[in-house]
């Protein structure tokens, strides 16, 4: 199977298993609100996985981040023994780290929770210490986990990776249906222990159809490994300074009209699954292969490997926001207008939703130059990149939170994203040259174009359909995935006749696909005819 073909058979796969994860993750969240409800327990559960969280947010995303380019660099420069002994390195270091962080945390637990939750005290906070203490063994797989994802990824081989959150999620509803009533709320603290050793599990096996062998080697002077971690300190301070960002919007919600908050977090949901499923699966197959491009030197490869993930991700993510956009109130009346979410609460989350997909490009870009730089091993870019977006994206929200209100805050994200995209692609050009982007501002354009006729057919085949259908719940879900399905196809025979080559490559890949499938289907029924 050639590159090119893999790395498109991993998309699929890993969004295929996203849309899967995402409804398992569903199903979690209202079965642990169906047994513990909505109280103190959960109050204290959530606090619980936050001071656990912290650590593998920070740490788990920086490990991730710097492992795939210089393990793709031993491997270029060495060979795959070397790779296969400085990933054991990697292991083992990460894996005593992860015991001295698991001691720390235990001791610091008091001091977590009263940073997480100030307002816990007495039971409250006895019992989230308690449950802090008992969810920090999770540190102890949770921080190698992404050691051996890396090395699976730096093989092209993703499913692991996609498949991740299923046995996590599994266990998850195990106990919430069988267990839950016996064991409480300790058990359940216990339980996200086990379900993230079931993804150990899952990435031990994926280790097993390599050639990789554990070994017990520890060199803390390693030289790959000094890099590696030195490379994780600006991506850790870059995910902290986003923290920061979400910590000043949230902040500043609290000061607007009741509801400004769940507003803001609920259209961020939405305006996040698109980039969640989808372009995570690009961004994540692409990142070994802009490594790999990297360390061989190749350029002219690496920027047409970055050109090409760019025009995917805009032929997904402007339809996406035009859709979103035009769709914004039956969106979320459909998926969250039922009980206390009210008409008000639809009205604001729309709004919201409005401006927050004015960004959803340059939120789907961002990550995959990022990821050029980090291919580069400069990782100081990107953090130096998001220190200056959040500052220009408090200055933003300062200025029209006066005017718009949580609309403004939601605006202020969108600018302050677009604005990252276009330093870091001036710094990329100042670092490698030109890049070459005369086919990516057409596929923009076209796919602007085609994307706003499909706007409007969508738009007024919603407003048709309402017409037709009657008021209910079930007739207005079906009216909206009708007018969705109809504005995809528009789209996508518009960028096919506009002579897009991403689109034109995929409708030819399917059409091949489809013709061998006839072709063994008349072949099977000569076989059983004889």
């Amino acid at each position: 199977m050639s590159k090119a073909k893999q790395a498109a058979t991993s998309v699929i796969i890993m969004i295929v298993f996203s849309l899967g994860s995402k409804v398992l993750g569903f199903i979690r969240e209202i079965l642990i609100a169906s047994k513990f409800g909505a109280g103190i327990e959960t109050d204290t559960f959530f606090v619980a996985m936050a001071a656990s969280g912290l650590f593998t947010t920070l740490i788990g995303a920086a490990i991730n981040t710097t492992s795939i380019p210089v393990i793709a660099e031993v491997e270029a420069k060495e060979g795959r023994q070397a790779k296969i002994q400085h990933t054991n390195n990697m292991l083992n270091i990460v894996f005593a780290l992860s015991i001295l962080l698991t001691f720390l945390g235990w001791w610091g637990a008091p001091l977590l929770v009263k940073m997480l939750a100030k307002g816990f005290a007495g039971e409250q906070l006895e019992l989230a210490v308690y449950l802090t203490r008992i969810g920090m063994p999770v540190l102890l797989f949770s921080l190698i986990n992404p050691v051996l994802r890396s090395y699976l990824q730096s093989e092209m081989m993703f499913f692991e990776t996609a498949a991740s959150a299923f046995p996590y999620n599994l266990v998850y509803i195990l106990f919430l249906l069988f267990f839950s009533g016996t064991f409480g709320i300790v058990g359940l603290v216990v339980a996200n222990t086990v379900a993230v050793v079931s993804q150990v599990l899952l990435q031990i096996y994926g280790l097993r159809k390599t050639d990789f062998k554990y070994s017990l080697v520890f060199d803390i002077q390693d030289e790959y490994v000094t890099r590696a971690l030195m490379l994780t300190i600006p991506v850790f301070i870059g995910t902290a300074i986003n923290e920061i960002n979400i910590i000043v919007d949230k902040t500043l919600a609290s000061t607007l009209a009741e509801g400004s908050i769940s507003a803001l977090n609920y259209a961020t949901r939405l305006n996040s699954l698109v980039l969640g499923v989808f372009i995570t699966a690009i961004t994540t197959v692409t990142y070994p292969m802009l490594a790999i491009e990297a360390n061989n030197g190749d350029m002219e490869k690496l920027k047409k490997l970055m050109a090409y993930g760019i025009n995917v991700v805009l032929l997904i993510t402007i339809p996406a926001a035009i859709g979103l956009i035009v769709l914004s109130t039956p969106i979320v009346k459909v998926i969250f207008e039922r009980g206390e979410f009210d008409a008000v609460a639809t009205t604001m989350t729309a709004q919201a939703l409005v401006f927050y997909a004015l960004g959803l490009p340059s939120l789907g870009v961002r990550p995959l130059v990022s990821r050029v730089f980090f291919s580069l091993q400069d990782t100081k870019s990107p953090m130096y990149n998001g220190a200056v977006t959040v500052l220009v994206n408090v200055i933003l929200n300062i200025v029209l939170v006066r005017t718009m209100g949580h609309r403004g805050l939601a605006l202020a994200t969108s600018l302050a994203n677009i604005l990252a995209v276009v330093l870091l692609l001036m710094n990329l050009r100042t670092k490698i040259g030109t890049l070459g982007f005369r086919s990516t501002l057409s596929c923009g354009i076209k796919s602007f174009v085609a994307a706003i006729v499909m706007g409007i057919v969508t738009y007024l085949s919603f407003q048709g359909l309402s017409n037709v259908f009657s008021s209910s719940w079930l007739s207005s879900a079906m009216a909206l995935l009708l007018a969705i399905s109809l504005g995809a196809v528009v789209y996508l025979v518009l960028c096919y006749a506009m002579g897009i080559e991403e689109v034109r490559l995929a409708v030819n890949a399917l059409r091949a696909k489809a013709v061998g499938l006839k072709r063994r289907l008349i072949k099977s029924k000569s076989k059983s005819s004889k």
